[in-house]
This record gives C-alpha cells, sequence and structure tokens, in this order.
C-alpha cells in the first residue's frame, strides 16, 4: 500500500487536492500482484500560471518518476498518472520477455535524473551548486540503461556496468541514436 508524501510549492496543498493525487495514484496498484508498500513523493508546484506536478515511486526493482505541467492541475496529476502507467506497463513487458528469453529477471532498475530546475547559476563567474542528488546505481547492461533512460523520458542516464563494474553514461544523440561514455 502506498503512504504518500505530497508537498506544495507557491501552493497549498488543500485536502481536495491531496484526495484527487491519492485517489488517482493509488489506481497504480492494480498493476501489481501485492501492492507495493512504498513511499510515494509527491511535489506540486505552481510557476507563472503553469501548474507542474512531480512523482516519485521508489520500489524496490523498479524507480517509477513522472514530471507534467499544465494550466489545469487536476489535469497535470490525470497526465502523470498516464505517464506512470505507461512506465509500469513497459516495465512489465521488458520483465516478461527477458524472463522468457533468460529464464528470469536478473537486473535491477536505478534513476540518474536531470530536473529542469537543477541549473548552475553564474554569479560573478563563480559557479554555484542550487541542488544535489544522490542516486544508488544498480548494475545493468547498456542497451538496459538506454531503455531506462527512454523509458524516464530523460536524454542521459549514469548507471553501474554490470560488465565492468564502472559507472558509464549512455546519452542520447541528436540524430536519435544512443552514445555511451565510458570512465
Amino acid at each position: 500500500m502506498f503512504q504518500f508524501n505530497i508537498r506544495g510549492e507557491n501552493l497549498e496543498v488543500t485536502d481536495a487536492i491531496r484526495d484527487y493525487v491519492e485517489k488517482k495514484v493509488t489506481k497504480l496498484e492494480r498493476y501489481f500482484d501485492t501492492p507495493p508498500s512504498s513511499e510515494v513523493h509527491v511535489n506540486l508546484s505552481v510557476y507563472n500560471k503553469e501548474q507542474t506536478i512531480e512523482v516519485t515511486v521508489p520500489m524496490k526493482n523498479l524507480l517509477l518518476r513522472a514530471e507534467e505541467h499544465n494550466a489545469d492541475l487536476y489535469a497535470a496529476v490525470d497526465l502523470v498518472v498516464d505517464k506512470l502507467e505507461r512506465q509500469i506497463r513497459k516495465h512489465k513487458t521488458k520483465v516478461n520477455r527477458k524472463a522468457r528469453q533468460e529464464g528470469a529477471p536478473k537486473h535491477v532498475f536505478a534513476e540518474m535524473e536531470r530536473d529542469a530546475q537543477n541549473r548552475l547559476e553564474e554569479d560573478d563567474e563563480e559557479v554555484k551548486i542550487v541542488r544535489t542528488k544522490r542516486f544508488d546505481l544498480k548494475p545493468m547492461v547498456s542497451e538496459e540503461a538506454a531503455l531506462q533512460m527512454d523509458m524516464l523520458g530523460h536524454s542521459f542516464y549514469v548507471f553501474t556496468n554490470a560488465e565492468t563494474d564502472e559507472t558509464n553514461i549512455v546519452y542520447k544523440r541528436r540524430d536519435g541514436r544512443y552514445g555511451l561514455i565510458e570512465t
């Protein structure tokens, strides 16, 4: 069963908003045989009349994350839940395909995510780090990292290469293909 941590920036989280978010996100439990017991982190914000919702659901073998912007907060909630449902279906399809090919899923997912608001600000030629994120990097092959990156909608993904046990970065090139940076 999900436990919710709902936070608002420039927005008061009313009971109606809280109930709507919990009701919609709880519907994701139907995709699991046993309801996952994880905390759902929801960040609601308003900037320039644009509503933003970010939802992160860390689970044992999967990290779900989606972000959506809309003029209507309730529409943004619906859109972000649709994204999360697509991620779950895509993950289940991939796990089932891998189970048929190899016998059982071996790899665990992790996320390295770039937040649009996490930009460097220059102030008198000084670089200021305005936000720091830490993630556990799970071992996986580069193809799996590329799939995870696509599933999250990011342009790059940091992971531990299961074959070399080194930190690698997979990224999407401008031509639509993928690149791999080995350290």
